[in-house]
């Protein structure tokens, strides 16, 4: 993890070096938000940041935390991620984000505490401001994994 944040910090840090003055015209803040209610209750959030460079690629940062519930049994997950998108002249936003994740599962007996790596490449579309798609986690392992597929939609937007 602290090597992850080192690799953000050097890389926003390089940025801001090699940019003059209009650094925060090009910088852009986002995220997502998972809400789902009925028999399993979801509620997640993810605020991200990115810096879009001039030639379609951007690069940025982020945090996400989910909580679900199902019954007696619940499960936390907080982590953070490095995000690269490029986009296209045709709408088609391309996107690589690797996340590291910590996860506490709890039940009426016991709680059990894991933590596992993502590195999700994706293809949406996008309009504006806001992109939809899918995205397939690579590095998937059913064991380690808090997540039921390694197949996850994408939902982004940035102001």
């Amino acid at each position: 993890m602290k090597k992850i944040f080192l690799l953000v910090c050097l890389s926003m840090s390089m940025v801001s070096f090699s940019q003059k003055s209009d650094f925060w015209d090009n910088v852009q803040f986002g995220g997502g938000v998972s809400l789902g209610f009925g028999s399993q209750t979801t509620i997640g959030i993810s605020p991200s940041a990115i810096y879009n460079f001039d030639n379609g690629f951007a690069l940025g940062a982020g945090l996400n935390y989910l909580y679900s519930e199902i019954n007696d049994f619940s499960t936390s997950v907080y982590g953070a991620s490095i995000i690269s998108l490029y986009q296209t002249k045709f709408g088609v936003q391309l996107s690589g984000e690797f996340d590291y994740n910590f996860a506490n599962q709890k039940d009426q007996f016991a709680s059990v505490n894991t933590n596992f790596p993502a590195l999700h490449l994706g293809v949406a579309y996008n309009q504006g401001r806001f992109a939809v798609g899918i995205r397939y986690d690579v590095l998937y392992d059913e064991n380690k994994s808090v997540f039921a597929s390694p197949i996850s939609p994408i939902v982004r937007f940035y102001f």
